[in-house]
């Protein structure tokens, strides 16, 4: 196959486009896959893309043509480059357009080859898992799950002249305990640079006791209970409040980030707790590409005419107030306001460490529900950022500081930004990974939250 970097250059000097932008990405990924405490599937697997973005300047604007295609040789560039070229020609101008980005330092290794993984990356973590199988057999308890990892090589080129290159190493892990008679279940999930480190013992640690809990089953009807939700949930929830934080939207009116006549609500203090809700590209353990890559425009988040800009650190709500809003380059000329980017990451935290654990919110709750995760989330207003869902993989009703039992699931109906004005308590923020949206968005650091009215309004059937 022809170097990546190869297939950029013979992309851009074939174009005859007013302005073309060329993205290749290197992708290698291996995994482990296991049921009923058995390895049951391994693979190893490499694939590349490349996108071509042909610009054409015409009266009434720019209009932009974007093709993706899986390319291995250089014979087939110039195909990509034409039928981008032709879409672009036969393209409205966009409403996004902007210039391309040019030039600027950077310190990217341009000339280096594209990372890979393989599966010496579980080395350490398939010897652990194997302990835990033999620990959950003897015990009569069952472990399903998988573990994931992924590299990825980013080398984008512009017309421009600006180069840019990112290596986005990605993993994930996710458990599902269950009793012998599949009547318990429980779940655990992370997301990991390299597996080095994943702690296979606390996390079926943790499993063993929810699935202790669950042996006492308790049914309770619907109805608003305190109710603490992991950091897991917190990241269900705050992913969905990221993606709609458009500025666009917020000023057209069309988000619950907007104001009075087209204002935003940029400035409005959400609650007396010292949220803070932030992105940043070099942040530990949850490093992502510090410019802009986007292979398609989204709605006032991303826009194809953005490649290549930088992304630094980007606060969306400080001190408990909205502070910000992604605003994509022709947005922000439109509207005079900095450009903000989306960020391939997401924390939300206290502004310190400090913060009590989750064990630490359980041992002072008089009664209340512990969810463990949220599924099959779907928006209801857009305005308000109502959104329902249900609960899963076990809901655990607190009394006097001790778990009690489990709990019937419920549906709910709550908005993220309302409940972080209703929350009366933040824990300790740590890495942790959404189970909605982990095929999208992985890199996220969230604490509990205790919210003192939950709305749980129908009892689910849902196991």
């Amino acid at each position: 196959m022809s170097d990546p970097r190869e297939l950029v250059e013979a992309a851009l000097a074939a174009s005859s486009a007013d302005g073309c932008i060329v993205i290749a990405a290197e992708h290698s990924e291996t995994n482990l896959r296991f049921a009923a405490n058995s390895l049951t599937t391994n693979g190893q697997m490499r694939s590349r893309s490349v996108t071509v973005i042909s610009t054409f300047t015409r009266p009434g604007g720019t209009s932009a043509g974007v093709v993706t295609r899986s390319v291995v040789s250089l014979e087939e560039v110039d195909d990509l480059v034409r039928a981008s070229e032709d879409a672009g020609r036969d393209a409205d101008p966009a409403d996004d357009a902007a210039p391309l980005v040019e030039p600027y330092p950077n310190d990217d290794d341009w000339d280096a080859d594209p990372a890979a993984t393989s599966v010496a990356v579980f080395e350490r973590f398939a010897p652990e898992l194997g302990a835990a199988f033999a620990r959950w057999s003897s015990s009569d308890r069952l472990l399903y799950g998988f573990a994931e990892h992924s590299m990825t090589s980013y080398f984008l080129g512009t017309s421009t002249g600006l180069r840019r290159r990112f290596d986005q190493p990605d993993g994930r892990l996710e458990l599902n305990g269950k009793s012998a008679d599949l009547a318990r279940s429980a779940w655990s999930g992370l997301h990991t640079r390299d597996f080095t480190d994943v702690d296979v013992a606390a996390l079926t640690a943790s499993l063993e006791q929810r699935l202790e809990w669950a042996r006492k089953r308790i049914d309770l009807p619907a109805g608003r209970y305190e109710t603490i939700l992991p950091p897991t949930a917190v990241a269900d929830l705050m992913i969905y409040a990221y993606w709609t934080a458009s500025a666009r939207d917020a000023e057209e009116g069309r988000n619950v980030y907007a104001g009075a006549e087209g204002s935003t609500r940029i400035g409005e203090r959400l609650s007396a707790l010292p949220f803070r809700l932030h992105s940043d590209p070099s942040a530990a353990g949850l490093q992502c590409a510090p410019f802009e890559i986007a292979s398609a425009s989204s709605a006032g988040l991303q826009s194809v005419f953005d490649n290549g800009q930088p992304a630094a650190a980007a606060t969306w709500i400080g001190d408990g107030t909205i502070t910000d809003l992604v605003r994509t380059r022709s947005w922000a000329e439109r509207t005079g306001r900095p450009a903000r980017p989306l960020i391939d990451n997401l924390i939300l935290d206290s502004g310190t460490d400090a913060g009590p654990t989750l064990e630490e919110m359980i041992a002072r709750t008089e009664r209340g529900l512990l969810l463990t995760c949220l599924w099959y989330i779907r928006e209801v207003d857009p305005q308000t950022l109502l959104l329902t869902g249900l609960t899963r993989d076990g809901v655990y009703l607190v009394e006097n500081g001790e778990v009690q039992g489990a709990v019937n699931n419920f549906r709910f109906n709550e908005s993220p930004i309302d409940l972080l004005t209703r929350a009366t308590e933040i824990g300790r923020s740590g890495p942790t990974m959404s189970r909605e949206w982990s095929d999208y968005f992985r890199r996220t650091a969230m604490p509990a939250l205790r919210i003192p009215d939950f709305n749980m309004s129908t009892v689910s059937e849902a196991s």
